[in-house]
């Protein structure tokens, strides 16, 4: 029963159209003279029996679409409509399987994203346990409390925080994106100066090679977490003592690269294609037992949104090399309230 009062909705605007044609045809033959009642009555008559044929003909190529529309869906599957006849079934049945792709496409991205969350979340507080423990024991031991110990885990913790925080944040980027002229070597300058505790304690001396007047079109918030990820990385895979971290640029044919190079361990050439992959930790990783995995993986992320080309290069034993192309860098003058407000808070990954 749902199915013909559908069909008739759907035609009563027709049905209405040919009750008029007919009765402006017949008005207009007896407006010209024409009197004859039994063939008014016929033309009716073979007039309802055509249309009724036609609109019989047309439900029963329509009926298995009405049932398919009307009947209670269970799965997402059912959208996905079949047994069509017309071109505007077909039509309608195409756009419902291009729009279920949209949504299974949507539906694997969201799932990918809490899943990685939901790791990452469980990773870092497994992580954030060391730290702690180490604190609670240093507070057990009798005797003076043993200050730079509880500031080293403190710092391991505010990383874990900071992480977490950016991790979160990624998903509104655009959001919090603000583009803006930056002279780079003040905004490098600014950053060591931020990670020289952990410069001193590893005994790692940085080198910067920097244009004072060279000029990048970037958001300076961001890329001082992105550059500070590298020097972490670099600075805490660089075991010996008194090795040197170098923070150059160079011009090319397309902009200009900023370089850091240190002289640590090196990277392994089986993992450096998956160094930037989330949870990613490598045999280095594996070394110190503190990576997440995460921090190169948000760098990446980061310079992909803000149009900035990253490569990696690396050998084992003499020392890993980040390339950060700034197409859009010059050689001029940067917005001077940027420069002052580049000296923010330390954001480690």
């Amino acid at each position: 029963m749902k199915i013909i009062v559908l069909f008739l909705k759907e035609h009563l605007s027709w049905l209405i159209f040919e009750m008029l044609l007919v009765t402006f045809i017949l008005v207009l033959y007896w407006l010209d003279g024409f009197r004859g009642l039994n063939t008014a009555i016929y033309s009716i008559i073979m007039s309802l029996l055509l249309t009724a044929g036609f609109l019989v003909g047309k439900f029963i190529t329509r009926r298995s679409y009405y049932e398919a529309i009307l009947r209670k869906p269970e799965k997402m599957e059912d959208a996905l409509i079949r047994k069509v006849q017309t071109a505007e079934q077909l039509q309608s049945a195409a756009f419902m399987r291009d729009l279920y792709g949209l949504y299974q496409a949507e539906v694997q991205s969201l799932y990918a994203s809490q899943h990685r969350q939901l790791q990452f979340v469980n990773q870092w507080v497994h992580q954030m346990k060391t730290p702690i423990s180490v604190i609670n024991l240093l507070l057990q031991e009798e005797g003076e409390l043993d200050k730079r110990s509880v500031r080293e885990e403190m710092d391991k913790i505010q990383r874990g925080l900071d992480i977490v925080l950016l991790n979160a944040r990624l998903e509104t980027f655009e959001e919090d994106m603000q583009i803006e002229r930056v002279g780079l070597k003040s905004l490098v300058q600014q950053i060591v100066t931020d990670h020289k505790r952990l410069f001193i304690a590893n005994g790692v001396f940085p080198v910067i090679s920097i244009d004072e007047s060279l000029v990048v079109a970037t958001d300076a918030k961001w890329m001082k977490i992105v550059i500070g990820q590298f020097i972490t990385n670099a600075v805490k895979y660089t075991f010996e003592k008194g090795k040197r971290l170098y923070l150059s640029t160079k011009q090319t044919a397309i902009g200009f690269e900023l370089t850091i190079r240190d002289e640590g361990i090196g990277i392994p050439k089986s993992d450096l294609k998956r160094v930037t992959k989330a949870f990613f930790t490598g045999e280095n990783g594996r070394l110190t037992g503190e990576s997440t995995g995460m921090g190169l993986y948000i760098a990446d992320e980061i310079c992909l949104k803000l149009g900035h080309p990253l490569t990696i290069e690396s050998e084992v034993g003499q020392g890993t090399s980040v390339r950060i192309l700034f197409t859009n860098g010059e050689i001029g003058e940067a917005d001077e309230e940027i420069d002052r407000e580049i000296g923010a808070s330390d954001e480690d990954l």
